[in-house]
């Protein structure tokens, strides 16, 4: 790859694509998907190809013309133009301006790595932004290479050299708790690519790390070879009722309400207002111990009026779904028809792990006053949609929902990606589509469905 002699104009790599970029694009689209493209804020990207610092107006506009959807823009060799808000928005806006002019939509994902406060300044010229260090395939544990313990005074977020990333899934959580206030329909906090099917974490700790994504409203980036997939990875990834949290038009990610310290980990729930007075509340686990806990109604929804914290919940189960019903499976199977093909397992097999996958979950029944001895395994999860059991008049969820789910593009004008989360994979790789509780003494009142758990 280089540029082109006297225009500058970025030349694709004769090799690694012989037709040129617009004729990927368009065999792309015709599959009726979108396509991504990567550069730096830089003189080079982190792999040492020619950067887009200086080049910002005629990069973009090759962009459009490859007709380009989505970029992906990092930091690397940035020649030290970093270390106030001001300097690093300025080198990041030159391409956010230039983007715009095209007048074509191209999702602007920005990978600064949460330098300089990113979140508190590219809202309003990006579309996502990277808000810590590269993720590591690890669940938790400490690195020196991921030193900080919060972002908010972060000097040194991590980095990725000799193909080594440094930020655990609990550390960039905790990294992501405070941050939700700043996302919003068109601009997210970025977590990073998604590890899952890599190999590095266990089955709950995968789940656990999806779920969570998905809950704050990350964008849900597959980083795994989706060529090599394990059934186990599949069904992970295409947990409807998951992605239906990540995708809900309410724009509105899950805030942490208290962290208890555990040894060698720790204890922490989260809620998100979802649309039409439903909700995700996800219990998380960090330790490497299962842990059990009390979760009163009056603590969980501690935001919403005395109403709606009195009141009956129905609570589904987003990962204790199984069936076999025809509907189920229609629905996924018709989303994603090239693994069905390709996974190696048999259709039953997929049937029953793809089946799972209802935009609702596992009924549990109806519950108030508190949830009791709840039982989350280690790096675990519990992660339930919430929805009144009866009607209450002129209640919200404690977000209101938003007006549109389609991602807006960098600075106002409208794009037509229609999801409100981008969901996409990595490389050549085919896309697949966000302090201590008190206790309390209320006991609790349950209607269970039959075989109802937490």
């Amino acid at each position: 790859a280089s540029r082109e002699p006297g225009t500058n104009k970025p030349v694709a790599d004769s090799t690694r694509f012989p037709n040129g970029i617009k004729h990927l694009s368009d065999s792309i689209h015709n599959l009726g998907l979108k396509i991504g493209i990567y550069s730096s804020a830089g003189l080079y990207t982190c792999g040492r190809r020619f950067g887009s610092l200086g080049y910002e107006e005629i990069d973009a506009q090759t962009y459009a013309e490859w007709e380009i959807d989505y970029l992906k823009y990092d930091n690397c060799y940035n020649e030290g133009r970093h270390g106030t808000p001001l300097i690093s928005y300025e080198r990041y806006a030159n391409m956010s301006r230039a983007l715009n002019s095209t007048g074509r939509p191209i999702l602007y994902s920005m990978c600064n790595w949460g330098e300089d406060g990113t979140w508190n300044w590219a809202t309003e010229i990006a579309n996502s932004w990277r808000m810590s260090g590269d993720i590591k395939d690890t669940f938790a544990g400490y690195d020196d290479r991921c030193p900080c313990t919060s972002m908010l005074d972060c000097k040194l977020p991590g980095y990725r050299e000799l193909k080594f990333a440094d930020c655990s899934v609990a550390r960039i959580l905790d990294f992501a708790a405070p941050l939700g206030q700043k996302a919003g329909p068109g601009r997210w906090n970025d977590l990073d690519m998604l590890e899952v099917g890599n190999g590095g974490m266990t089955y709950d700790e995968y789940v656990t790390h999806f779920s969570m994504w998905a809950a704050v409203k990350s964008p849900l980036i597959l980083g795994n070879d989706v060529t090599e997939m394990t059934a186990e990875t599949l069904e992970i990834i295409t947990n409807q009722a998951v992605i239906a949290v990540s995708q809900d038009a309410n724009g509105s990610p899950a805030n942490r309400l208290w962290k208890r310290t555990l040894t060698d980990g720790d204890l922490s729930l989260w809620i998100g207002g979802l649309v039409n007075n439903t909700w995700v509340i996800a219990l998380v686990n960090t330790s490497p111990k299962s842990q059990r806990v009390d979760l009163p109604f009056a603590d969980i929804f501690a935001d919403s009026s005395p109403t709606i914290r009195k009141s009956k919940f129905r609570l589904y189960d987003l990962w204790a779904q199984k069936t076999s019903s025809p509907p189920a499976w229609n629905s996924v199977s018709s989303q994603f028809p090239s693994f069905l093909n390709s996974s190696g397992a048999s259709n039953t097999t997929l049937q029953n792990i793809l089946a799972r996958s209802t935009n609702w979950g596992k009924d549990l029944g109806v519950f108030s006053g508190t949830l009791k001895n709840v039982n989350v395994a280690a790096h675990g999860v519990k992660i339930w949609k919430a929805e009144l059991a009866t009607p209450v008049a002129s209640s919200s969820s404690s977000v209101a929902s938003a007006t549109s789910a389609t991602l807006t593009s960098v600075g106002a004008t409208a794009t037509s990606l229609t999801s409100s989360i981008p969901v996409s994979s990595t490389s050549t790789s085919s896309s697949i589509s966000g302090g201590t509780a008190t206790s309390s003494s209320v006991e609790s009142s349950v209607t269970p469905a039959p075989t109802s758990t937490l």
